[in-house]
């Protein structure tokens, strides 16, 4: 069996313009990043490049030939001067109207891919639309889609060394939860645990580390907020855990300039590293009983629990007056602190220790 990469052009590698047509030089432009990516993926992987494109209207007076073909061609010699040729190219000639199956997000095109040939758990589809994430749902493989939070080097990054995923579920006589956690997310969230501030403070975590993060929580609410809020950080530390199992090519640190982050009139700065010893040095006061239903004696609680699961060194300080500031301060400043020491570097994929372990 082979896999592919399913790759869209316009938007994807070349820059679309507002008329959604690259039919001259001068709206030619490559994507930044996607010559060196492609020409990365292309030297370290043996994945087949498929070139997958919808052009309305091709050949017709809307959209002439000769207006196609030069600058495709253009784009084809500037990639194969850096190694980048295609295995196959697919062009869509057809008008949206026409709802052709050939036609993105339809697999008619594809039909050499659909027969079992291809691996489609290996296999992505690399684009910057909905139709692009839709032919992947169709074709049973993931998407990559370019956007705010996916640029050509994170989808390097995920093709070439995996996604860091993780699903834990926790069970006990005081709580039930699920997290599904995915370290090369975009910052989407789907979080419940019955505690509607403690929700909006996961919440940062997903959207300031860029991680994308569900957390489905049925706690002992009746009892009290204990339960709930340390069962969910040592779930969620496990989920990094376990995210993180092969280390090659971590940043492992998160501690540029202390990751300091204003909130108003609170000052918030966390540091931490990766490298499988737990600590949490704790370094914030608060002189409220509860922010909404979250006692904030359990702040440091929960982050005492979170590192000892992850096995996360935890350097947190915070000062100010407003207590919801300082506390989701905090939150947002450990997130940012995250997202640098998870990052990869694919160009040096070596463990971040000279004791050759982590």
């Amino acid at each position: 069996m082979f896999s592919a990469l399913f790759i869209d052009r316009d938007g994807t590698i070349l820059r679309e313009p507002d008329d959604e047509q690259i039919d001259s030089y001068e709206k030619f432009h490559f994507v930044p990043g996607a010559i060196s990516a492609l020409s990365f993926l292309r030297r370290h992987t043996d994945l087949r490049f498929v070139l997958v494109s919808n052009q309305d209207g091709l050949g017709t007076p809307s959209y002439p030939e000769a207006d196609f073909w030069p600058t495709q061609q253009l784009m084809l010699d500037i990639l194969a001067g850096e190694g980048v040729t295609f295995d196959d190219i697919l062009i869509d000639r057809s008008f949206p109207e026409d709802h052709l199956p050939t036609r993105k997000p339809g697999t008619a095109m594809l039909t050499a891919y659909t027969d079992g040939q291809c691996d489609m758990s290996r296999s992505f589809v690399i684009g910057d639309r909905q139709t692009d994430a839709q032919l992947a749902d169709n074709l049973g493989c993931r998407s990559l889609i370019l956007g705010p939070e996916m640029d050509w080097d994170k989808i390097t990054q995920i093709v070439y060394a995996g996604r860091r995923e993780a699903a834990v579920r926790r069970t006990t006589h005081e709580t039930d939860i699920d997290i599904c956690l995915d370290l090369d997310g975009t910052g989407r969230s789907n979080i419940s645990t019955g505690l509607g501030f403690f929700d909006h403070m996961l919440e940062q975590i997903a959207r300031h580390g860029s991680i994308d993060l569900d957390i489905s929580v049925r706690g002992d609410l009746h009892v009290d907020e204990h339960h709930t809020i340390e069962d969910t950080a040592l779930t969620l530390g496990e989920a990094l855990s376990q995210a993180l199992v092969d280390k090659r090519g971590l940043a492992r640190y998160g501690f540029e300039n202390n990751f300091t982050l204003p909130m108003d009139d609170c000052l918030c700065r966390v540091a931490l590293d990766l490298g499988g010893r737990p600590w949490l040095v704790w370094d914030a006061e608060f002189h409220r009983e509860h922010i909404g239903e979250m006692p904030t004696e359990m702040f440091l609680h929960f982050f005492k629990s979170l590192s000892d699961a992850a096995r996360m060194n935890l350097n947190i300080k915070a000062e100010g007056t407003n207590e919801h500031h300082k506390i989701e301060g905090i939150f947002k400043a450990f997130a940012r602190a995250l997202r640098m020491a998870v990052r990869r570097d694919i160009h040096n994929m070596q463990l971040p220790s000279s004791k050759g372990v982590l």
